[in-house]
């Protein structure tokens, strides 16, 4: 039998305890959506968490007390509030102003020389996530007691509202021994160890704190992840990896599946499909989602663990038009048409936290990053520029993150028609659903009744645009990679990869194994 993996750390409150793992870093439950409304409804969403950091300090010991004033105090300073209301004054939505005033405040924190002022910077987060959870109506949840916290860092006032007296620990990556949480644990006699470095765990492993000795001992199988360099990782995404699906003729085919929701994640099987298309704006409900930085990287570091070693293609935001965002409704660029990609570049706020988000998760997976609606070259080269600037900030603060693959979207005409000029693109992936609807300019409505008509020439356009590829990684996402009435066509066009919802996967595999990679049916069928 394997021995218990025993990680060495150091130690930041003596004590030994034991305990089912509590993992801090995955997504809560989909949040009922809420608009943001302006400045005064962040006034409001301040206001609600000093109140909560009030309940939290009545009765509180003097150094629990110490610590929610200092969160009280930051949250009234003036100049905060001044930074906020300049940055909405150069139109620059509330919830986003609000996001970098912060940020731009801890990574100051993050660099600072000495180790008590770096420390700070976790309490600056969690001023912020907790406002950010006011506007979005998702209050920070409190975990299991008895339970061993493990995660990157620990906000404190998530340590003071925890129930400590039925036991439990604490074990973080990273972590310092001077912030005001391992102050905490020392004064409430909870163990705790930080700089364990990153390791293997699921929800309820037992878990072993060691705050005398300065380790954590994990069950049998688990172990250290070893920290990665933020390199550029391989574009293994769209390539078919692992032959489990062959044409008749023998050509091999690769059958990846969509992920809408979240809730979708847990259903997900690493031995069966990676991630063709995970549609990321399901997963966020309102602005104050968008502005979560932490929450997006909890959700798509879940899909990638999920899928083990098979790639994962996560979708920028493909807000707009008929998918508004909760809380951006009122923003001149909906009411401009713009969509996708344009408008990820219209209010690049947005796009630099899930790029933030996206960097980080690389770091734990095979993950390629596809850009919705993209029409010209010079959207992708833009979005680029945002991840490589992004990816240098991560450095400066010492994140542990990747830059991906980054592709596109072939959902309208125009690009298909050219995509021989979109030369910075890792990738490409067909979305028929819009390629057809702009191509027939039909309504979204009408797709079904007009498809068959339509189907010829999405076919000639995809056959088309395959070519000039010239070699690059091709897939297909959209229905009719789902149709088997549609195989024929589509495989002799050239696609070798599909991507389909869960459901239509059997058919697809089984429809396949019929015919030949040009897409006539086998002899014998």
């Amino acid at each position: 039998m394997a021995e218990p993996l025993r990680l060495k750390a150091k130690s930041a409150s003596p004590g030994i305890a034991s305990g089912p793992a509590f993992l801090a870093e995955r997504p809560g439950a989909a949040p009922a959506p809420q608009t943001a409304g302006g400045y005064g409804a962040l006034e409001m969403a301040i206001d609600i968490s000093i109140g909560e950091l009030e309940r939290l300090a009545e009765g509180a010991d003097p150094e629990s007390r110490d610590i929610i004033d200092f969160q009280i105090e930051v949250l009234r300073d003036p100049s905060i509030a001044e930074a906020t209301g300049a940055r909405v004054e150069v139109d620059e939505n509330v919830v986003f102003a609000w996001v970098a005033t912060l940020d731009a405040y801890i990574g100051e924190l993050e660099t600072a020389d000495e180790e008590q002022m770096r420390a700070r910077a976790v309490d600056i987060l969690d001023i912020k996530n907790r406002v950010l959870g006011a506007l979005a109506g998702t209050p920070i949840a409190d975990f299991p007691p008895g339970s061993v916290f493990v995660g990157k860092d620990m906000e404190p006032s998530r340590f003071l509202a925890h129930d400590w007296s039925k036991g439990g620990g604490i074990a973080l990556f990273s972590g310092s021994t001077a912030g005001h949480v391992a102050l905490l644990a020392r004064a409430k006699a909870v163990p705790m160890v930080v700089g364990t470095g990153r390791f293997s765990a699921e929800d309820g492993d037992p878990v072993r704190v060691d705050g005398d000795a300065g380790a954590v001992v994990l069950q049998a199988g688990r172990m250290l992840i070893p920290p990665l360099v933020p390199t550029q990782a391989p574009a293994g995404d769209t390539q078919i990896e692992s032959v489990e699906l062959r044409t008749a003729d023998g050509v091999p085919i690769l059958i990846s599946i969509n992920i809408n929701d979240p809730a979708e994640i847990d259903s997900l099987d690493p031995a069966t499909a990676g991630v063709g298309l995970m549609r990321s704006e399901f997963s966020i409900a309102s602005i104050a989602d968008a502005a979560n930085e932490e929450r997006q990287l909890a959700i798509y570091r879940r899909v990638l663990e999920q899928a083990g070693e098979k790639p994962v293609i996560i979708r920028m935001l493909d807000i707009g038009g008929d998918k508004p965002l909760v809380g951006l409704e009122d923003l001149p660029a909906l009411d401009s048409g713009l969509r996708g990609t344009r408008l990820l570049l219209a209010r690049p706020e947005i796009a630099r936290v899930q790029a933030r988000a996206l960097l980080r998760a690389a770091a734990f997976g095979g993950l390629s990053v596809m850009l919705p609606m993209v029409t010209f070259p010079d959207e992708i080269d833009r979005m680029r520029e945002i991840f490589r600037e992004e990816a240098e900030k991560l450095g400066r603060r010492s994140l542990l993150h990747r830059m991906p693959p980054i592709g596109m979207m072939v959902e309208v005409p125009a690009a298909a028609l050219m995509l021989d000029t979109f030369g910075s693109a890792a990738f490409f992936s067909f979305g028929t659903n819009d390629l057809t609807q702009y191509l027939a300019a039909t309504a979204r409505d009408d797709l079904e009744a007009d498809a068959g008509k339509t189907a010829p020439a999405v076919l000639r356009l995809i056959a088309q645009a395959v070519k000039l590829a010239a070699g690059k990684p091709v897939s297909i996402c959209g229905d009719m990679a789902g149709d088997p009435h549609y195989l024929p066509g589509l495989l002799a066009a050239g696609l070798r990869h599909f991507s389909v919802a869960p459901a239509r996967r059997p058919a697809i595999r089984s429809a396949i194994t019929g015919f030949n990679a040009d897409g006539t049916r086998a002899a014998g069928e």
